[in-house]
């Protein structure tokens, strides 16, 4: 199983108007801008290798901030990174967007990739990486993280499925450990919808952790839900949260 934690951590100081110079990455290598990711072409990520990365507002060097990996649906020609993570908090998180190598197409590889460039440069807490993805991104999340359950400190989809009959609950230990959250809209495509009730069962003969949450509405990335992601981030962080299997409609 392959895992990783952070080698090293220079000082960072989120780039911005005005920003110092004296930082661990110079200005035209800073991550990002206070409070959004730039445009992947121009964002400190690309120099990175990874993608484009969010910098909370007021970042403080010192404090090791949970790092959130996501994984855009590949169908979808757009995703903007910044502004998804102002919909769902500002402050508590710092977000990178992993990019595919076109040689190989592998995203997990991305996701590896994505967490050694960022963790190398700023204070990342080490058990505290989430997975969060939306539609064939979130089945994604479910997948790299159920593959390798001690790395990361919970999963979430948005609108993606879980991955069924790949085995993913080997390590059934390790897996039941780790807390996942998967968010649907009432009226999500079937392919989306139908294997909810073999999830839910899956999940509950294996004595794992899964939270469902339903919504209204026809935005997987809308205020409401991202603002109940960032909740149960929190209280997966802050050691709040209930270890139970819990389906809730909306």
């Amino acid at each position: 199983m392959r895992r990783r934690l952070p080698p090293r951590r220079e000082r960072l100081v989120p780039y911005g108007a005005g920003a110092a110079a004296d930082t661990g990455v110079a200005p035209a290598d800073a991550v990002a801008e206070r409070g959004e990711a730039r445009p992947s072409g121009s964002s400190a990520g690309s120099a990175l290798g990874c993608g484009p990365v969010f910098m909370p507002t007021g970042y403080e060097p010192g404090y090791d901030y949970p790092l959130l990996v996501w994984l855009p649906d590949p169908r979808r020609k757009t995703f903007d990174l910044g502004r998804t993570m102002q919909r769902l908090s500002l402050r508590n998180h710092v977000a990178v967007q992993p990019r595919l190598d076109p040689a190989d197409g592998d995203p997990e590889a991305a996701v590896w990739r994505a967490i050694d460039r960022v963790t190398e440069r700023v204070s990342i807490h080490p058990r505290r990486i989430f997975l969060v993805g939306q539609g064939r991104g979130g089945t994604e999340a479910f997948r790299v993280a159920c593959r390798h359950a001690t790395a990361f400190a919970g999963a979430v989809s948005i609108g993606g499925s879980f991955p069924h009959g790949e085995g993913l609950f080997g390590r059934l230990a390790d897996v039941r450990r780790l807390p996942m959250l998967f968010c649907c809209r009432r009226d999500a495509p079937a392919e989306v919808v139908r294997p909810t009730d073999a999830t839910l069962r899956l999940f509950h003969a294996a004595g794992a952790t899964l939270s469902m949450r339903i919504y209204p509405g026809r935005n997987d990335l809308s205020e409401a839900i991202l603002a109940d992601v960032n909740r149960w981030l929190m209280d997966e962080i802050c050691g709040t949260a209930e270890a139970v299997v819990v389906p809730s409609g909306r």
